[in-house]
C-alpha cells in the first residue's frame, strides 16, 4: 500500500513505516546467516570459511545494487511527495531499465575479476576453490539481485514497506528449505549454498517486479508517462552515483580488511565470517531505519514540509540509540551462543567460535554510536546532500581500514582489527552531525529540482 508520509504524526508514521523495513532487513540477513550455518554445520569449518571469504566480494555487488536503488528511491519519493505522478512513473520505468543494464555489466565484470580479487585478498589456498565456485554461481544471479533491489527501493520510495517484507519472508523460507535440501540431503557443499540463494532470489525478484508493474498500471496520471527519460536518469544519477561510489568504496574497504584477516589463517577467517553474519543481523535494524528516514525526508522535502524532517530525526535517534544499547546488553549474555550456531564442536570449530565471540563483544559496544551516524546520514541522503553523506561515510571507511592495519601491525594480533570499527563510527558520526547542523542541505532542500 502506497503511503503519503507528508501528513499525520511524524513519529507514528516513521515508526510504522520503518517496522516492516526492519523486519525485511532481518529476513534478508537470513540469506547469509542460513548459508553460513548450513555450511558450517553440515560441510565443516573450511566450507564456512569459503563462504565467508567470498562475502566481501558479494557485498561489493550488493553495494552497487543498493546504492543505485537508493538514488532512484530518493527522486521517486520527492516526485511522489510533490504529487507529480506521471514523472514518477517515468522515473520508475527508467530506473528498472537502467538497473537491468547495470546488472549485465556487473555480471561480466564479476566473471572476469572475482578470482583475481580473491588472490589479491590472500584467500587461504585450502578454501580458494570452494570460494571461487560459490562466486561463479553467485555472479550469474546478479540480474535477480539488481531487479529485486530496485523493486524494493521503489516500494519504499512510495511509502510501502510491507510488500517487500512479504517477498523477503517468502524468499528467506525458500532459501532455508533449499539450503537444507542441497547441502544436508544432497551433500552439494558450498555449491548447494550458492544454488539455494540463486533460486530463492531469482523467484522473489521476478514476483516483486511483476507486482510493482501491476500496481503502477492501476495508478492514474494526468499525463502519459514515458518509458524512458534521459533527464530523469541524470537526476537520479546525481544521487545514485555518489551512493554507489560510497557503498562500493565501503565494500572495497571491507575487501582490504578481509585481506588482512585472511593472513591469520582459515580458523580466524571462519570465526570472523560467523561474527559478521551475527553483526550484520544486529546492524540491519540501524541500516533499515536509516533508509526509512531517507524516504521520510525525501517525501517531506518534496512537499516542502521541512519541520517534519527534524521531528523524524528525533524519533529515529531515540529509538535507535535505545536499540543499540539493548543489542550490546543482549550480546553480552548471548554472544557466544549465537556464534556457536555457525560452527561444530571440533577443535577448529571451538577456536573459530572464540574468535567470533571476541569480535562481537568489541563491535557491539559501538552500536549506539552507529545509530547516531546512520540517522544523520539518512537525512543527508534523503535531502540529496550527497557531499555531507559521502564525506561522513568515506571518513568512516578510512579510519577503519587505516587503523585496522596500524593496530594489527603494532600488536601482531587480529583482535586489534575489531577496535577500528567502532572508532570509525564515532569519528564519522561527529562529522555527520556537523553536516546536519551546519551544512547547506536545508537551502538545497528548498529547491528539490536543482538539489538532485
Amino acid at each position: 500500500m502506497i503511503q503519503d508520509m507528508t501528513i499525520g504524526s511524524p513519529s507514528r508514521i516513521l515508526l510504522g513505516f520503518s517496522a516492516p523495513m526492519i523486519l525485511s532487513g532481518m529476513f534478508q540477513q537470513l540469506y547469509n546467516v542460513v548459508d553460513s550455518v548450513v555450511a558450517g554445520k553440515f560441510a565443516g569449518v573450511d566450507a564456512l570459511a569459503a563462504v565467508g571469504a567470498s562475502y566481501p566480494i558479494t557485498m561489493l555487488f550488493i553495494a552497487v545494487a543498493t546504492g543505485a536503488g537508493l538514488g532512484c528511491s530518493v527522486v521517486i519519493s520527492q516526485l511522489f511527495g510533490a504529487r507529480e505522478y506521471a514523472p514518477m512513473k517515468t522515473a520508475i520505468s527508467t530506473s528498472l531499465l537502467s538497473m537491468l543494464v547495470l546488472s549485465l555489466i556487473c555480471t561480466g565484470a564479476g566473471w572476469v575479476f572475482c578470482n583475481p580479487l580473491m588472490r589479491l585478498m590472500n584467500t587461504p589456498q585450502n578454501i580458494f576453490s570452494d570460494s571461487a565456485l560459490y562466486l561463479r554461481i553467485y555472479v550469474w544471479g546478479l540480474v535477480f539481485l539488481f531487479l529485486y533491489n530496485i523493486a524494493t527501493a521503489v516500494f519504499n520510495g512510495l511509502g510501502d514497506s510491507k510488500t517487500p517484507l512479504y517477498f523477503l519472508i517468502f524468499s528467506s523460507l525458500l532459501n532455508i528449505a533449499l539450503d537444507l535440501l542441497f547441502v544436508a540431503v544432497f551433500q552439494m557443499g558450498v555449491a548447494g549454498v550458492a544454488w539455494a540463494t540463486f533460486i530463492a532470489q531469482g523467484i522473489s525478484s521476478l514476483i516483486s517486479v511483476g507486482v510493482l508493474l501491476l500496481r503502477l498500471k492501476r495508478t492514474e496520471t494526468e499525463g502519459e508517462p514515458r518509458f524512458f527519460d534521459g533527464k530523469l536518469l541524470l537526476r537520479m544519477g546525481r544521487i545514485a552515483l555518489p551512493s554507489i561510489l560510497q557503498q562500493s568504496i565501503v565494500s572495497i574497504g571491507q575487501l582490504c580488511v578481509q585481506a588482512l584477516i585472511n593472513s591469520f589463517g582459515s580458523v580466524v577467517v571462519a570465526g570472523y565470517s560467523s561474527a559478521i553474519k551475527v553483526d550484520s543481523f544486529f546492524k540491519m535494524t540501524l541500516i533499515s531505519m536509516s533508509n526509512a528516514v531517507s524516504s521520510f525526508t525525501a517525501q517531506n522535502i518534496g512537499a516542502r514540509k521541512y519541520d517534519r524532517v527534524n521531528q523524524g530525526r528525533r524519533t529515529g535517534l531515540v529509538s535507535m540509540v535505545i536499540y543499540g544499547a539493548a543489542s550490546f546488553v543482549l550480546v553480552l549474555f548471548t554472544g557466544k551462543a549465537l556464534i556457536g550456531l555457525f560452527v561444530d564442536s571440533s577443535a577448529g570449530g571451538a577456536d573459530a567460535a572464540a574468535v567470533g565471540a571476541g569480535y562481537m563483544m568489541i563491535v557491539s559496544a559501538g552500536y549506539a554510536v552507529m545509530a547516531v551516524l546512520m540517522i544523520h546520514n539518512g537525512i543527508l541522503r534523503g535531502a540529496g546532500y550527497m557531499v555531507g553523506f559521502t564525506s561522513a561515510t568515506l571518513l568512516d571507511l578510512v579510519i577503519r581500514v587505516v587503523f585496522s592495519y596500524l593496530l594489527a601491525g603494532w600488536t601482531g594480533s587480529y583482535e586489534a582489527i575489531w577496535w577500528a570499527i567502532p572508532l570509525g563510527w564515532a569519528v564519522a558520526a561527529v562529522l555527520s552531525v556537523c553536516f546536519y547542523q551546519f551544512g547547506s542541505w536545508r537551502p538545497v532542500a528548498k529547491q528539490p529540482e536543482s538539489s538532485v
